[in-house]
């Protein structure tokens, strides 16, 4: 059996924190993608936490990511601020404009946010959780290097490409949390089966043929399947929209992989919009919504989305986490 190491999450974040600094990224952006790390742990997406932090480390050693980069934070509009993450973390860059960005939303009632020449945001989920915390409700969309073909075709177009949606709860926290991608599975899951060997389910990817296939690292070399079908990829074209043709980043099929060293800077976008939702709605916001959460919560075996993380996230903070030390090892380089 693999031998493990419970840790706190406090030590997670300083565990990635240190780690991308000792790689060359400035203390701002490390400290930005160190919380995400941390919020993922917390939540139990560990396809997004420490997993992800040797990439990232390779990444700002090899230059896909400028670790000293400086975001800067442009208001072309009232309702409107884009932010140049000069080839940085998306998450510094995020953090950048969201002062800016939020005032925007409670002052015309609604506000867009874009980023460009960025990268991966982390679980895009908890970017909409941190506006419905700030009381507003957020919308927010990421894309990724191409891996999604049209159905019909072979070669990728659009990225696994998600979307998020949350709503406050009037007291501080997220009262339901949408999180989804455009593909049957994350990317992410395919990743981390090709480094174990492990197959991955039929239904997941085609191979560079368009057959489907078990095999992860044929489907890395081929396309992922998008869920529901044509509406699957319908659904990667809008964030394909918003997130890259809006935010004047590159395209999908113009970005270098997230993973491996191969390629310069992706240079992605994001996308985020912010609603105040009292004024639109006269008020009935609330009361709305919590009538609609009931006539889900209320039914047996049925669950609001984001609520099997809310519970790994109580289970985690008591307990810890379980970490490799093969892992550790990686981290450290």
């Amino acid at each position: 059996m693999m031998a493990q190491k419970i840790m706190r999450l406090d030590e997670i974040e300083e565990l990635a924190r240190g780690a991308l600094e000792q790689a060359g990224a400035s203390a701002e952006q490390a400290a930005s993608v160190a919380r995400s790390t941390r919020l993922a742990e917390r939540d139990g997406i560990r396809s997004h936490g420490l997993l992800y932090v040797p990439i990232y480390a390779e990444h700002v050693r090899c230059g896909k990511v400028e670790g000293h980069a400086r975001p800067e934070v442009n208001r072309p509009a009232p309702g409107a601020v884009r932010v140049d993450a000069g080839h940085g973390f998306a998450h510094a860059a995020i953090d950048a404009g969201w002062r800016d960005f939020t005032d925007a939303a409670r002052g015309n009632g609604i506000a867009a946010m874009t980023v460009h020449r960025s990268y991966n945001c982390g679980v895009l989920g908890h970017h909409a959780e941190r506006l419905a915390e700030d009381g507003l409700l957020g919308l927010c969309f990421t894309h990724a290097p191409a891996s999604i073909a049209p159905v019909g075709g072979k070669d990728p177009v659009v990225g696994t490409n998600p979307f998020s949606v949350a709503v406050p709860d009037g007291e501080g926290r997220a009262l339901l949390v949408i999180d989804q991608s455009a593909s049957v599975i994350a990317k992410s899951e395919i990743l981390l089966r090709a480094r174990t060997g492990d197959p991955i389910e039929p239904e997941w990817a085609l191979d560079a043929q368009g057959r489907p296939t078990t095999v992860a690292q044929e489907a890395l070399e081929g396309s992922m399947r998008p869920a529901g079908g044509y509406k699957g990829f319908g659904v990667g074209l809008m964030v394909e929209i918003l997130a890259a043709a809006l935010s004047g980043a590159n395209l999908s099929t113009e970005a270098s992989p997230f993973a491996g060293p191969k390629g310069g800077p992706p240079g992605t976008g994001q996308c985020f919009i912010a609603i105040e939702p009292s004024g639109l709605s006269g008020g009935a916001f609330g009361a709305s919504m919590a009538r609609l959460a009931a006539s889900i919560a209320e039914q047996e075996g049925a669950r609001l989305p984001g609520a099997r993380r809310a519970q790994n996230r109580a289970r985690i903070e008591a307990e810890g986490v379980a970490v490799d030390d093969t892992l550790l090892e990686r981290i450290a380089g």
